[in-house]
């Protein structure tokens, strides 16, 4: 006697497939933040590791050592607080920048001085950042030095968010988590959250 085989009918598939396409809508805002989430993360990490290079270099050579965003990598570029290309430099009194020369071989003794370069494209799209300085140096003691001899010495403070139209950061009643990273006056590099309650050790 042969078992009798049933397959699904067609009410029974267009059901089936209205029920995942609802779970899927109902998945992709959370999978979206999720992802951006992930970016910011990522693109922070790589900036919080050019930083802490920086400030280890400082006082590995016991002199000064700047990290700088800029725009491009290449013979184009310039200081720019917003954006996620990033190089690291020994200070030159013969070279105050990079700007113009971000494609130079890494050299420790041929002016820019290049040391290492990152580019935005390796932590993916969709992350604005948004500095107060473009530039960041430390001594030989790994604190921070002035810029220049008539810019005081404060805090800075580099955010990261989503970019436009991707979606909006806890802190601002959204469902994705922004960072932040801030470079004291001592030196001390942390990266922070500032949707966190403050005395939570990932507040800022």
């Amino acid at each position: 006697m042969h078992s009798r085989q049933r397959g699904i009918s067609l009410i029974e598939g267009m059901v089936t497939l209205v029920i995942a396409g609802i779970l899927l809508a109902l998945a992709m805002p959370n999978f979206s933040a999720w992802l951006a989430g992930t970016r910011i993360r990522s693109t922070a990490e790589g900036v919080l590791a050019g930083l802490q290079y920086a400030k280890s270099e400082a006082t590995t050579r016991n002199t000064q050592v700047r990290f700088q965003l800029t725009t491009t990598l290449d013979a184009e570029c310039k200081r720019s607080g917003t954006s996620a290309n990033w190089v690291v430099d020994v200070v030159d009194a013969a070279n105050d920048s990079v700007e113009g020369q971000c494609n130079a071989a890494p050299s420790d003794t041929v002016a820019p001085s290049i040391l290492q370069v990152r580019a935005a494209t390796e932590t993916g799209a969709g992350v604005q950042i948004n500095s107060d300085s473009a530039e960041v140096i430390f001594n030989g003691l790994g604190r921070q030095a002035p810029i220049s001899p008539t810019t005081p010495i404060s805090a800075v403070t580099i955010d990261l968010t989503p970019a436009s139209n991707v979606g909006r950061c806890a802190s601002s009643g959204g469902k994705i988590t922004c960072l932040r990273i801030v470079v004291s006056p001592a030196g001390q590099v942390r990266m922070c959250n500032p949707s966190v309650a403050t005395g939570d050790p990932q507040a800022c």
